[in-house]
């Protein structure tokens, strides 16, 4: 059975920890009943509450005494609420803590605004020397935890809430780009990050022929810079669709680092969630869903011809 980005972070750390003691696991309150780590290392598993700043804190202290700690909690509360630990721990100081932040984007749905991360990747990106990831699928979630724990440097990892999604790549590493789909050179390139960007580009290019398509999995200065001649020399149009406000986000970091390229964005835009929904209905409702990316799209070829089929009801309200 194939497990949510947050179950096999959750299951992956846990395999790890056998053969490392210094994996430690914290969590704020979001640990729950039978917690993976906890029943199979209760003595390395710490419920630290409501306390977001003093558990990456904490982790900053265990990391200097020779630990490998990986904290957890909702990614609104780890990338603002606990913004200046996250600050000094992972970038000033450097330690290596993994932070894994579910409920990334509008995933927690129901929870309200408060609960909501459309936040996270800006403020992540803007300190210096973090890793920062946004996996796609139970496979590269697991691999990028894996290189987390090897590397020993301070990672940001955000992930959704329960969403099952296969991962483009089946591969033991998790690569800064992967290739789901290519076109002419002609043609329009869309760019996914993360679970739902990389869900509409997948059902995009489903129902369009002629778009190619380019999954991104690491998003820190580095990582992208490390990419873009790739991206570049094949195409020179391209659409970034994330589930993170447009500030901030992979469309204006990639306009920013590839000047002489075209780069267009489907995002969550500027709005505040006003009314309740599952995931997919709060994501409508601030413009982020199939019939956005194939208009940006139709924007930039012209209008699809009448023989393409369109998307059922069920995609066109995802």
């Amino acid at each position: 059975m194939t497990l949510s980005g947050r179950e096999a972070y959750r299951d992956e750390l846990t395999l790890l920890a056998r053969e490392d003691p210094s994996i430690i696991c914290l969590e704020a309150d979001l640990g729950g009943a039978r917690h993976p780590f906890e029943e199979a290392h209760p003595d390395r598993f710490f419920n630290l509450g409501i306390a977001e700043g003093a558990m990456i804190d904490m982790a900053a202290g265990l990391a200097a005494a020779g630990y490998r700690p990986f904290v957890s909690t909702f990614a609104p509360f780890a990338t603002l609420r606990a913004a200046e630990s996250l600050k000094l721990t992972l970038g000033y100081i450097g330690a290596g803590v993994t932070v894994v932040a579910p409920y990334a984007g509008v995933s927690g749905a129901w929870f309200g605004t408060t609960h909501h991360g459309l936040e996270d990747i800006a403020v992540a990106r803007s300190v210096p020397g973090v890793t920062v990831a946004a996996p796609h699928g139970e496979q590269e979630m697991r691999a990028v935890v894996r290189e987390a724990a090897a590397s020993g440097r301070p990672h940001y990892v955000r992930t959704g809430r329960n969403a099952v999604h296969e991962s483009l790549s089946p591969a033991a590493t998790a690569e800064p780009l992967v290739w789901d789909r290519h076109a002419g050179p002609g043609d329009v390139c869309l760019v996914s990050v993360g679970e739902e960007g990389t869900r509409l580009c997948t059902e995009a290019t489903a129902v369009r022929d002629g778009l190619a398509h380019a999954h991104l999995c690491y998003l820190d200065h580095e990582n992208l810079s490390s990419i873009t001649g790739l991206l570049g020399e094949r195409y020179s149009r391209f659409v970034v669709v994330e589930e993170h406000r447009a500030e901030g986000g992979i469309a204006e970091a990639l306009a920013l680092l590839m000047p002489r390229n075209e780069v267009h964005g489907v995002n969550a835009g500027r709005a505040w969630p006003t009314e309740g929904g599952d995931h997919h209905e709060v994501m409508a409702s601030l413009g982020l869903h199939l019939p956005a990316v194939l208009d940006t799209v139709d924007r930039l070829t012209g209008p699809a011809p009448v023989s393409v089929r369109r998307p059922d009801a069920t995609l066109t309200n995802a």
